[in-house]
């Protein structure tokens, strides 16, 4: 694994994609920080998280013949690496928050953006960036969000995580190479958050509306059953599921 290890950076995605310009990156290089001084979340949320306790890095990924219309299939293989690899570590209840925020025992523990370099309607690559919190202990700004060791009560080896995280990458990644997005898609839709249950959502007015979330479409849409057995579906930030 080609790591690059930083003190502090601004965004571990912004310091990839500035370098993926300036020379040629071996596939599945990794930029891990030990601060961020401007984490980002989807849509232009901040990601805040205390120095040296947490996982901040970025993968670059390269691709060969992904066309924009699947676009959503990078989210799935890293939502599903990222569970796959902490399930190795005992890591209880966990499932994907939609579009890929992953809980465990309901609390946010890993944040995930994804930025694709597009050419001919072709993603030549992706910088793949999550924020995993490992010791941090302290959420008072933050109740819906927990940490590996708040959850186990074990002490976490950054390293050691981004390992296995990295392989099943590289394992979910064949899958996507070899075109099994329907056994990508099945996995991902089995670990939503709420996936069946009677839930209340939010839309962009403030309006609040019940229905039972049935999975996603090809391009990452949300698909929800509502009160009068329509299949509705909503793009990101068009809705937010209320707790």
């Amino acid at each position: 694994m080609n790591i690059i290890k930083l003190n502090a950076v601004d965004s571990t995605n912004s310091y990839l994609k500035k370098i993926s310009t300036e020379r040629v990156l071996e596939d599945m290089t990794v930029v891990m920080a030990e601060y961020q001084t401007q984490g980002r979340g989807q849509m232009g949320t901040v990601w805040d998280s205390q120095k040296t306790k947490n996982l901040m890095c970025s993968v670059f990924k390269r691709h060969q013949f992904l066309s924009v219309e699947d676009h959503f299939f990078i989210s799935i293989v890293t939502s599903l690496a990222i569970i796959k690899a902490l399930k190795q570590f005992n890591v209880p209840k966990m499932h994907i928050k939609w579009p890929n925020d992953i809980l465990s025992d309901q609390k946010k523990i890993c944040g995930i953006l994804i930025e694709n370099v597009i050419k001919n309607n072709k993603i030549e690559a992706s910088i793949i960036g999550f924020g995993l919190n490992i010791n941090q202990t302290d959420f008072e700004r933050l109740p819906k969000a927990s940490s590996l060791l708040n959850l186990t009560g074990t002490v976490f080896c950054k390293e050691e995580l981004l390992m296995h995280i990295w392989r099943y990458l590289k394992f979910y990644f064949e899958y996507l190479e070899h075109g099994k997005h329907d056994v990508l898609k099945r996995a991902y839709e089995t670990l939503l958050f709420r996936k069946d249950k009677p839930s209340t959502f939010k839309d962009m007015d403030g309006n609040l509306f019940a229905g039972f979330i049935k999975g996603t479409n090809l391009q990452g849409g949300l698909q929800v059953l509502l009160e009068d057995e329509v299949m509705a579906e909503f793009q990101l930030k068009e809705i937010q599921l209320l707790y």
